[in-house]
């Protein structure tokens, strides 16, 4: 499916966390929400991107955002992921791709000249109105928490 554009509504979706919670994109309704797709738990760049989210997490409170992480990969992973980190924000398990589909972060992708299927490393800002503030694209990890974290607080929470 095609990435959504700042201004449309944000799909709902219900996935679980690492321990075992529901979250449902309604359950933060008039709140900011910052939901970020990244291809897999445990591995440098994905490590890099979470525990730097996990570092803001204090500057995000005050606008009373939450950072929600997304991947394929099943709740057990993701449990063992946030353990090794102490990554207390929820990562959420989207094994069947549903939801990583449904915001286009499901997209071709190659390397080493193989062509795959896989999560995009893709951010979206939702508003506390339940539409895409912004979005970021092929996002680069370095900083990424801190432009997100700017973008929240433009919002004016």
């Amino acid at each position: 499916m095609p990435l959504i554009d700042p201004g449309q509504k944000a799909p709902d979706f219900s996935l679980k966390d690492q321990h075992g919670k529901t979250h449902t994109l309604s359950d933060y309704a008039g709140r900011p929400v910052v939901l970020y797709f990244y291809p897999k738990d445990d591995t440098p760049g994905c490590t890099k991107e979470a525990c730097a989210f996990q570092g803001n997490l204090p500057k995000f409170k005050p606008s009373k955002a939450v950072v929600l992480g997304v991947s394929v990969l099943n709740e057990a992973s993701k449990a063992k992921f946030a353990d090794k980190y102490h990554l207390t924000f929820p990562l959420l398990a989207d094994e069947d791709r549903a939801v990583a589909d449904k915001y286009g972060a499901w997209q071709k992708k190659s390397m080493y000249g193989r062509i795959f299927k896989g999560i995009s490393r893709t951010t979206y800002l939702i508003g506390p109105d339940g539409k895409v503030a912004r979005r970021w694209d092929k996002v680069k990890v370095t900083n990424h928490a801190e432009d997100v974290l700017a973008a929240v607080n433009a919002l004016g929470g």
